[in-house]
């Protein structure tokens, strides 16, 4: 990994840490794109990952996109109207596809301001909990933009419509405790409770069997596009794979036996 991603493992818990804190961890950097598509692939392919957090080295989570390079016509934003757009799908969108499609559960441990790209970011991961420093802005418009990385889609999903377009529209950033009481965030915590709480809660997710999680993942995200007719088939389908894994056996035996369980992925 390019070291402005930093990869950690420790057990079954990956940390991802944006490692730009000088330039308040932008997201457009081709690089720093390719890195972060990469670390989805081998969280997904590496059956001992069963969580992962993503937060952001520094102050800030993530300003979103360079304005250095936007100023200056560089990287993503270089060339004509067609160019930016290519620029775009091969550079953020990938990494919103690919935070999407993760297959395990991602938490984002926004530790300061989470800015455009940075707050749909923030949306890409299944649980986020902030410090009591973090922001949240969809302030595209503020620079002559639009959410360019999903972030249409993805903000309604979390805060609703309403609150979605009051972001959208005005721009304005919103503290912790409104993102908490808006359902953006799960939780509010002081700056340096942060991590311990982010891999206490990713501690909690892992102690579950790795295989029924990722499924169960998957059948969150399809919760929210399709009919329930559809999600009752797939969900039957996951069901008959699970009775038959090792660790739904091992699971039942534990609560009857009244002891932890020990799972292995099987």
């Amino acid at each position: 990994m390019t070291d402005k991603l930093i990869y950690e493992q420790d057990g079954h818990v990956v940390t991802l840490t944006l490692n730009m804190p000088e330039a308040r961890n932008p997201l457009t950097d081709h690089d720093l794109c390719d890195a972060i598509v990469a670390a989805m692939a081998r969280i997904s392919a590496d059956q001992s990952v069963r969580v992962a957090i993503l937060t952001g080295a520094g102050k800030a989570f993530s300003s979103g996109g360079n304005l250095k390079h936007m100023k200056d016509k560089q990287g993503t934003f270089a060339g004509d109207a067609v160019a930016v757009k290519d620029g775009y799908r091969l550079g953020i969108q990938r990494v919103a596809r690919a935070m999407w499609d993760c297959e395990v559960p991602l938490i984002a441990a926004v530790n300061g301001p989470a800015y455009g790209a940075g707050c749909d970011t923030t949306c890409l991961c299944d649980i986020r909990i902030a410090s009591t420093r973090a922001t949240f802005a969809e302030n595209f418009v503020n620079v002559g933009l639009i959410s360019g990385d999903g972030g249409a889609w993805l903000l309604p999903r979390q805060v609703g419509l309403s609150r979605a377009a009051e972001m959208t529209f005005t721009a304005d950033p919103v503290d912790a405790e409104t993102a908490l009481a808006w359902g953006l965030v799960s939780k509010v915590v002081e700056p340096e409770a942060l991590m311990d709480e982010a891999r206490a809660l990713a501690a909690r997710i892992a102690r579950n069997p790795p295989r029924q999680l990722r499924m169960a993942k998957r059948l969150l995200r399809e919760g929210l596009n399709t009919r329930l007719s559809s999600v009752l088939q797939l969900a039957a389908a996951y069901q008959g794979a699970c009775h038959q894994t090792a660790d739904h056996e091992e699971a039942v035996d534990a609560l009857l036996e009244k002891r932890p369980a020990a799972f292995d992925g099987r």
